[in-house]
C-alpha cells in the first residue's frame, strides 16, 4: 500500500509567509525581521500543517509552551534557542502549542537577496542550516545582545527608502550576523560528533556537489540521483515529498534555477550559452522553465537585479 503523504504548505516568498501567518507585510520584499512578542495574539492557521519555506530563517524564540518541529528536530522553546532553516526545509507546530508568552525575533531572507554577492556562494559553508544538524544554538546573554544589535541595523535599513546602497547594506549586515552565529555555533559544538547522514541529508549533499561543479553540466535526472543513493526514483520522490512538500524533480528544478541565476549574474554568458552550460539542448526549453519558476525570462531577471 502506498504510504499516505502529509500535506505540506509551500511558501515561496517572504511576503507569502507574512500573509499566511497574518504578520505585517515586509517593508523589503526579500528580507524582514519579525518581533515575535507582537505576534502572540495572532491565531495559527487552521488546519495547522507543516510549512516548507523557500527562503532562509534565523529565529530566537522564547516562552513557547509545547513542541515545535523545526528542520529535522523537535524543540521545546520554553528557553531561548537560536534555530536555522534553509530553503526547502520544513517547520511544524505541534498540537496544543501556547504562544501567549512568546518573545524573541525571526529573520527571514530570500536567496535572491544574495545572488549578486559573495555571501550567496558562502551560504553552503554555514553548517547550522543543514538538515544534518540536530542541535539548536544556546546563546549567552551577551551573545543575544550582540545579535540583537545587528538585527536593529537590519530592521532600520529595511525601513529606509531604497537607494543605490540599500541592497549592499542589507547583505553586509546579514553577513555580520551569520558570521557571529557561525562563531557561536562552533563554540558550542566544537567537539560535536556528526552522525551518519540520513537519506535527505545525503540527497542535499549530492545535489549541492553536482551544481557546485564548474563548466558545462549534463541535465540531471531523478533517476541519476536515486542510483547514487541506492533507492528507487519513486521512493526518493515520495520521501522528499513527505519531508519537504516537494518532489525530487521539484528539488532538481530549484537547484537548477539557482545555478542559472548565479551564472546570469556572475558571468557574461548569453542566455543561450547559459542554457547549454546547464545541459539544455534547446535554449527555449531553459527560458520556459526559468520563467515558469521565477515569473521572469532569464534576460529580464538579469536586467532586474543590475
Amino acid at each position: 500500500m502506498k504510504p499516505s503523504v502529509p500535506e505540506v504548505k509551500v511558501l515561496q516568498t517572504v511576503t507569502e509567509y507574512t500573509s499566511y501567518y497574518g504578520l505585517p507585510a515586509p517593508a523589503h520584499p526579500l528580507l524582514t525581521v519579525v518581533n515575535l512578542a507582537l505576534a502572540r495574539e495572532l491565531p495559527l492557521p487552521v488546519p495547522v500543517v507543516p510549512v516548507a519555506q523557500q527562503f532562509y530563517t534565523v529565529a530566537l524564540k522564547r516562552g513557547i509552551k509545547g513542541l515545535v518541529n523545526y528542520g529535522h528536530q523537535t524543540y521545546d522553546y520554553s528557553a531561548g534557542l537560536l534555530t536555522f532553516l534553509a530553503p526547502g526545509q520544513v517547520s511544524a507546530v505541534g498540537p496544543g502549542v501556547d504562544i501567549s508568552e512568546m518573545s524573541g525575533w525571526m529573520l527571514l531572507f530570500h536567496p535572491d537577496l544574495l545572488a549578486r554577492f559573495p555571501l550567496g556562494q558562502k551560504m553552503a559553508r554555514y553548517g547550522f542550516f543543514s538538515y544534518e544538524v540536530h542541535e539548536a544554538l544556546h546563546l549567552s546573554e551577551k551573545e543575544e545582545v550582540l545579535l540583537e544589535r545587528v538585527l536593529q541595523g537590519l530592521r532600520y535599513e529595511c525601513e529606509q527608502p531604497v537607494d543605490a546602497f540599500s541592497h549592499e547594506m542589507l547583505v553586509t549586515q546579514l553577513e555580520v550576523l551569520l558570521g557571529y552565529a557561525n562563531r557561536f555555533y562552533h563554540r558550542q559544538f566544537l567537539t560535536r560528533r556528526v552522525g551518519e547522514h540520513d537519506l535527505l541529508s545525503r540527497f542535499e549533499a549530492e545535489l549541492a556537489a553536482y551544481f557546485a561543479q564548474e563548466g558545462s553540466l549534463a541535465l540531471p535526472s531523478v533517476q541519476q540521483f536515486a542510483e547514487r543513493l541506492h533507492v528507487s526514483p519513486a521512493y526518493l520522490s515520495n520521501m522528499l515529498r513527505a519531508l519537504t512538500g516537494q518532489t525530487a524533480q521539484q528539488h532538481l528544478h530549484h537547484a537548477l534555477i539557482e545555478k542559472a541565476k548565479r551564472l546570469l549574474l556572475s558571468t557574461s554568458l548569453t542566455v543561450s550559452e547559459t542554457a547549454f552550460q546547464l545541459g539544455f539542448e534547446y535554449p527555449h526549453y531553459f527560458t520556459r522553465l526559468f520563467k515558469r519558476k521565477t515569473g521572469l525570462t532569464p534576460a529580464a531577471f538579469r536586467f532586474s537585479v543590475q
